[in-house]
């Protein structure tokens, strides 16, 4: 059956299906009422006008609740005590089976830089798990290496010990072990010689993400024409923003067609600062990132390792190394959203494509992600006012 094809209601009403209405449905770039037909294989079969179904149809009413498309985020290490390194599938399990619960419906699950056999049981756990698609969780669109090509003064809280140059050869070293599911790798592009990782990632559906890095303005622009596809929290890990020396951040607002991601928990980057980034890069380029880590919804207090590294969570919900480096955050997606929309005054528009759209547009998977529109994966969260999640719909499931 061609999805959003013309076909009369009656011929619908014989299948099974389930609609879900809303007076506050997000599509073509707006809140709109309407009923979305959702058919039995996981994806949106029609958009309707509201309240075109009756009785004779299951129909769940979320009244004036915003209906969203399923946030994706494309940098997180982990959550519930679990890290992406750990390669634990069973965990890896529990960690996309419980994710939904804010709004998370697509991710990559990030390494963060360690010696090869680490990545590379790692790179294998995730692949095992993305190709059985378990039902109810949130889906792996692939793994987001952070690492291990970084510079040492811009490393942040990535493991000093396992930093190195780039190499073709070694990469394609992890993207075996991870059977072609790595789909983004952070990297600094002043130790990928000639930009010959760069290049080789990019011919090969590989997005390049420039990060942990030292370059400074013009050796962004030359990453960027080389194939650099976008930029790891930006204003983090990078070089600033200087009257004479624009560095990464200059770069960040200057080029408006890479994308960028963001990490909106207003303590890595204070909401002013989000306010003007946004403003610069427009609607279309910006991505929301959680770069969560294994002790997102921990207690205060706790201690936590890192890449092999101590790490302990602070009261205002930031995980620091001994050193008092910030580490990372246990931000959750949909307090992200609200963040950007009530604190940072991002217009609502540009906040919503930041973590539904963008990163679908980013990965090239934007022809059934990130939006919610007949043909596309039935991926959709259901907020509340106050921005708490009230279901969430993985691939046409109800995941909570």
């Amino acid at each position: 059956m061609a999805y959003g094809g013309l076909q009369s209601v009656n011929k619908i009403r014989g299948m099974n299906m389930e609609i879900i209405r809303g007076k506050k449905v997000w599509y073509a770039n707006g809140f709109r009422p309407a009923d979305i037909a959702l058919a039995e294989e996981g994806k949106i079969l029609k958009i309707c006008p509201y309240g075109t179904y009756g009785e004779d149809v299951s129909v769940e009413d979320y009244g004036e609740n915003k209906i969203l498309p399923g946030f994706i985020d494309v940098h997180t290490h982990g959550a519930y005590g679990y890290d992406t390194n750990d390669a634990e599938p069973d965990k890896l399990r529990d960690w996309i089976r419980r994710i939904p619960e804010e709004g998370v419906t697509s991710l990559l699950p990030t390494t963060v830089t360690q010696l090869p056999d680490v990545l590379m049981a790692a790179a294998k756990s995730v692949a095992d798990v993305a190709e059985e698609k378990p039902e109810k969780s949130a889906e792996i669109l692939g793994i987001h290496f952070e690492g291990p090509y970084f510079d040492m003064e811009y490393k942040g809280a990535q493991p000093p010990e396992a930093i190195k140059e780039a190499t073709i050869e070694e990469f394609k070293h992890f993207q075996e072990a991870a059977r072609g599911w790595i789909k983004y790798m952070s990297l600094a592009p002043e130790h990928d010689k000639d930009q010959e990782l760069t290049r080789y990632l990019s011919e090969n559906g590989v997005v390049v993400s420039i990060g942990h890095s030292s370059a400074e303005f013009e050796t962004v622009l030359m990453a960027v024409a080389n194939g650099a596809r976008s930029q790891t929290h930006v204003c983090n890990a990078m070089t600033g923003l200087k009257h004479r020396a624009p560095g990464q951040v200059g770069a960040a607002f200057r080029i408006r067609d890479i994308f960028g991601e963001m990490i909106c928990d207003t303590q890595h980057v204070k909401p002013d600062v989000v306010n003007i980034y946004f403003d610069s890069k427009g609607r279309d380029y910006t991505m929301m990132v959680s770069d969560s880590l294994r002790c997102k919804s921990a207690a205060p207090g706790q201690e936590f390792t890192l890449g092999g590294h101590k790490i302990t969570l602070d009261e205002s919900g930031l995980a620091r190394l001994q050193d008092g480096t910030i580490a990372g955050s246990t931000m959750k997606m949909n307090e992200g959203l609200r963040n950007l929309i009530e604190e940072c005054m991002v217009p609502v528009s540009a906040a919503i494509n930041a973590c539904t759209l963008n990163p679908a547009r980013c990965l090239r998977v934007d022809d059934r992600k990130g939006r919610i529109a007949a043909g596309y994966d039935a991926d959709i969260v259901v907020l509340d006012r106050d921005y708490k999640v009230i279901q969430t719909y993985c691939r046409g499931k109800k995941a909570l």
